[in-house]
């Protein structure tokens, strides 16, 4: 009994996650032949493949979502509200493709990526024009996941890196970054901190991205049964977040009544999802 829930709940996650498609997709990123960008034991493979990628993904939209333009941006194009599991499913498959799947694969998922961006532009409420494939934008994008990938690993993964080993993921985040057309992507955690300092002075809270903040911590499209467990998710992700960037967020205060609580309830549910995901496919020779 026990061995069925446990599949059942991998099947529904892995749906949620990476849509209807998902077993044949995953078995093709991981198990096509073919040199890849990262080999095993990159520090890249080792974040993205945790549990923790749920609460660091959660955080970085967050973070993301204080930077005005972007965030008009994303509010103007991206589909979140109406299609929050479609962007959900196309991101986690971008991350998967570039960090798993075969070099060729992954330039392909490059090229597209950049083609969407090439089509986003607009203007914001402010009158502010934008354009997607701005690379101070996107180099703004790739520093915030970046942070929150790492903070949440760190925190909350199996086997959190080492210093080295830190720098080594933000340098593996650089070289798919510099592909998509970021400036200057950071190649060190000091960098990292660097960078994401120098972005302060552009960022605050705006209408969209106290919406933002809201629908994702309080609003999300989930049934029931898994309201207390996002909730907890929800207030790891929130509790990743620098001080600064929380007070800006405008907390939900079922999220702030949590907070105290975040470590804990972080390290269950990521444990959880630890224990339904199913194992990775073998890769072919």
């Amino acid at each position: 009994m026990l061995l069925g829930l446990r599949t059942r709940a991998g099947e529904e996650l892995l749906l949620r996650v990476a849509g209807p498609a998902a077993r044949q997709r995953r078995a093709r990123i991981h198990g096509a032949p073919g040199p890849r960008w990262f080999e095993p034991g990159r520090p890249i493979r080792t974040v993205h493949a945790d549990a923790s990628m749920y609460v660091g993904g959660l955080a970085a939209l967050l973070l993301q979502s204080l930077h005005p333009v972007a965030m008009a941006a994303v509010w103007a194009h991206s589909g979140f509200r109406g299609d929050p599991w479609g962007r959900l499913q196309r991101t986690s498959t971008f991350l998967a493709v570039t960090t798993f799947g075969t070099a060729q694969d992954a330039e392909r998922a490059v090229l597209r990526l950049r083609g969407v961006h090439e089509r986003i532009a607009g203007v914001t409420a402010e009158g502010v024009a934008y354009r997607a494939c701005d690379p101070h934008l996107l180099a703004w994008v790739h520093s915030a996941e970046t942070e929150c990938f790492l903070r949440a690993h760190q925190r909350y993964g199996r086997r959190p890196l080492d210093g080295p080993g830190q720098d080594g993921y933000v340098a593996d985040m650089a070289y798919v970054a510099r592909r998509l057309g970021a400036e200057g992507p950071p190649e060190s955690r000091e960098e990292l901190t660097a960078r994401l300092g120098a972005y302060r002075g552009e960022l605050r809270p705006t209408a969209e991205s106290r919406a933002t903040t809201g629908y994702l911590l309080s609003h999300p499209p989930l049934p029931g049964a898994v309201r207390v467990p996002y909730a907890l998710l929800a207030a790891a992700a929130a509790g990743l977040l620098p001080r600064w960037a929380r007070s800006r967020l405008g907390l939900p205060l079922s999220v702030r009544l949590l907070l105290p609580v975040a470590g804990p309830g972080g390290r269950v549910v990521t444990a959880a999802i630890r224990w339904v995901t199913p194992p990775l496919p073998s890769r072919a020779t």
